[in-house]
C-alpha cells in the first residue's frame, strides 16, 4: 500500500514527525524515507509493488519539486512514453510520472489520471504543499490543522492523533492547493442518462468490468484473491482466472461453528480451478481482535467493524502463510447496483440518490475497511468495481433499469456475466452480508460481549456523553468507547452509522444487517 505524510510549518520537528509517521510502518514495511524541504517535511514508507528497484523509492524529486504518492497509476506506460520526449526517468515506478505531469499541467493533471491514489507534492516555486486524492477515495488520506493552524496530511488518522486538533478525511476527487480544496471530479454526477436496451447495457457492464479487472492484474509482486462465494468476489476471481489463463490463489474465511460462505467459495474455486485455501476462526479469535481492529480502522461504525473482523483475520493469515503482496477484492458493487434494502426504494429517483450518497461516502466505510484490513498486514488492495470508467458508466444507467424490478437484486450485473464464468446457482445466489456470511454466530458473539459489559443503566448513561453519532445499541456503544480510547473527540471523521435509509417503508430498523429486513429471505443460507 505505502504510507505518506506531509507537513509545512515550524511547530513540528522532524523527530516528532517521524514518531507519528512510524505508526503506519505496516503500510510500507520495505523502506522509510523522510526529507525536509526548508520547513516542509515529506515522509514515505514503501511497499514495493511496481518498480521494485531502489530507484523507485520516494520522495521523487524534479527540479525544485518533490512528491510522495500512495497509488497505482493505470495506463502509466503510454503516458510515460510521451513524457520521455521531455523528461528522463530513473525507475519503472508508475508514480514517477506524476512530477513531470505536475510541471506540465499543474493541478489539471489530477483529472487526467486513471488511478487509485493519494499524493502530497512540495511545490518549490510556491514553497507550499499540494495534496490530492482519487475520485472514489480508494487510497486513504487525512488532514488536520495544528494548534498553530498549520496544515498536515497523512495516510491514516493514527498518524495525526496528538498533532492535529481535528482530523478529517481528505475529500475524494479533490485537490488542495493555495489554501483551499477544489473538486476536480465528482463520480456521483452524470453527464447523461443511458437509456439503451438491457442487452446493450449488460454488454457494456461486462466489457468495462473485465477491462477494470485486467488493468489491476498488472503487478510485479505476487497476487491473491479474496473469495467469499458471493457474486462480487466470485466474478472478480472468475474473470481474473480467464484473463491470466492459469490457476489463481483464492482465500475464504468462516467461523468454526456456522460458516455460510465457505461451501459457496469452494464451489467457485473448484469451478474456476483455483489454488484455494480456507481459514477457520473461532469466537475467541474475534474477541481477541476487536480492539486491534477498531484501532486499525479508525471507526466506530457497526457494519464496518463487523465486516472487518473476518477480513482482517483472513488477511493476517495470508500474510503469515504466503508471499502475496496484492489482494483483489469485490467492494463497491453494492453501492452501484443495490443492497437488499434498496429493494425498498420508493422510485427510481430515490434509488439513484441513494447510490450517489453511498458512492460519495464509501471512502468512510467499505473502502476504508478493505484498505485497512489489507494494508495493516503489509499488502495492497485492488478494487476493480471502483474502476473510474466502470463507476461512471453504471452511475449513468437509467435507474429504472438498476432497481430490482426483475425479482433478483443486482440483475444487470448477473445477466452481464451469464455464460461460463460461474455456476448458475452462484451467479444468481441472493446476497448475504460479509459479516453474516462469515457466520451468524460472529455478530451474535459481539452483541453478547456488549451485553456482558453494559447494564441498561450503563448504556443510557454512557450513550448520553455523545452528541455526534450517538450510540443506539450496546454493541455500538462498545465500539464507540474503544474508538474514543484511540481517537478521542474525532468521531466526525465518519459521517454517521452506515444504515439502511430509514425514511423508506420497511427500512426503519435498529441494526444495519440485512438479516433484519423482511426481504432477506434465503440470503445467507
Amino acid at each position: 500500500m505505502c504510507s505518506i505524510m506531509g507537513y509545512k510549518g515550524k511547530s513540528i520537528k522532524p523527530e516528532e514527525f517521524k514518531q507519528h509517521f512510524d505508526k503506519t510502518q505496516s503500510r510500507g514495511p520495505d523502506m522509510q524515507r523522510i526529507i525536509c524541504y526548508g520547513d516542509a517535511i515529506l515522509g514515505f514508507e514503501r511497499l514495493s509493488i511496481m518498480g521494485l528497484s531502489e530507484e523507485g523509492m520516494q520522495p521523487f524529486e524534479l527540479k525544485e519539486n518533490a512528491i510522495v504518492c500512495n497509488g497505482e497509476i493505470y495506463g502509466f506506460r503510454p503516458i510515460k512514453k510521451e513524457l520521455e520526449k521531455e523528461y528522463s526517468f530513473a525507475s519503472d515506478s508508475d508514480c514517477e510520472i506524476l512530477l513531470p505531469m505536475y510541471e506540465k499541467y499543474g493541478t489539471d493533471m489530477f483529472a487526467k489520471l486513471d488511478s487509485e491514489f493519494a499524493c502530497i507534492i512540495y511545490d518549490g516555486k510556491k514553497d507550499s504543499l499540494v495534496a490530492a486524492r482519487d475520485p472514489i477515495g480508494i487510497r486513504p488520506l487525512y488532514y488536520g490543522y495544528t494548534k498553530e493552524n498549520e496544515m498536515i496530511f497523512a495516510s491514516e488518522p493514527k498518524n495525526l492523533v496528538g498533532l492535529a486538533e481535528k482530523i478529517m478525511p481528505f475529500p475524494p476527487g479533490h485537490y488542495y492547493a493555495d489554501g483551499k480544496f477544489v473538486c476536480y471530479r465528482d463520480m456521483t454526477e452524470t453527464d447523461e442518462i443511458i437509456t439503451d436496451d438491457i442487452e446493450t447495457v449488460c454488454r457494456n457492464i461486462h466489457d468495462k468490468l473485465v477491462a477494470g479487472i485486467e488493468k489491476r492484474l498488472d503487478s510485479d509482486s505476487p497476487l491473491g484473491f479474496l473469495l467469499s462465494g458471493g457474486l462480487d468476489s466470485s466474478l472478480v476471481c472468475a474473470v481474473s482466472a480467464k484473463i491470466l489463463d492459469k490457476p489463481i490463489r483464492t482465500f475464504a474465511i468462516g467461523m468454526s461453528t456456522d460458516a455460510i460462505d465457505l461451501k459457496y467459495a469452494k464451489e467457485v474455486a473448484d469451478y474456476i480451478g483455483s489454488d484455494h485455501s480456507e481459514i477457520i476462526i473461532t469466537k475467541d479469535d474475534v474477541t481477541a481482535a476487536l480492539d486491534e481492529v477498531i484501532y486499525m480502522l479508525g471507526t466506530y461504525d457497526i457494519t464496518t467493524i463487523r465486516a472487518s473482523m473476518g477480513m482482517y483475520l483472513i488477511c493476517r493469515e495470508i500474510r503469515k502463510q504466503t508471499d502475496i503482496r496484492v489482494l483483489m477484492t469485490g467492494e463497491i458493487s453494492d453501492e452501484l447496483f443495490g443492497y437488499k434494502y434498496t429493494d425498498f426504494a420508493p422510485d427510481a429517483e430515490a434509488f439513484q440518490e441513494e447510490a450517489k450518497k453511498r458512492i460519495s461516502q464509501i471512502h468512510m466505510y467499505d473502502v476504508l475497511r478493505a484498505d485497512r484490513c489489507i494494508s495493516v498486514n503489509s499488502m495492497e488492495a485492488r478494487v476493480p468495481f471502483g474502476d473510474l470508467a466502470f463507476v461512471k458508466y453504471v452511475m449513468s444507467i437509467d435507474p429504472e433499469k438498476k432497481m430490482n424490478v426483475y425479482g433478483k437484486g443486482k440483475y444487470l450485473l448477473r445477466h452481464a456475466f451469464e455464460g461460463d464464468y460461474l455456476p448458475y446457482d452462484i451467479l444468481m445466489r441472493e446476497k448475504a452480508a460479509f459479516s453474516d456470511a462469515v457466520g451468524h454466530s460472529m455478530v451474535d458473539h459481539l452483541k453478547e460481549q456488549a451485553e456482558r459489559i453494559y447494564s441498561d443503566e450503563d448504556f443510557e448513561k454512557l450513550s448520553d456523553k455523545y452528541e455526534h453519532a450517538k450510540p443506539f445499541t450496546k454493541e455500538s456503544l462498545m465500539y464507540r468507547e474503544i474508538f474514543e480510547k484511540y481517537y478521542p473527540g474525532q468521531s466526525q471523521m465518519v459521517a454517521d452509522f452506515w444504515m439502511p435509509n430509514k425514511e423508506w417503508e420497511g427500512c426503519d430498523v435498529n441494526d444495519p444487517s440485512a438479516r433484519v429486513l423482511s426481504n432477506y429471505g434465503d440470503s445467507g443460507k
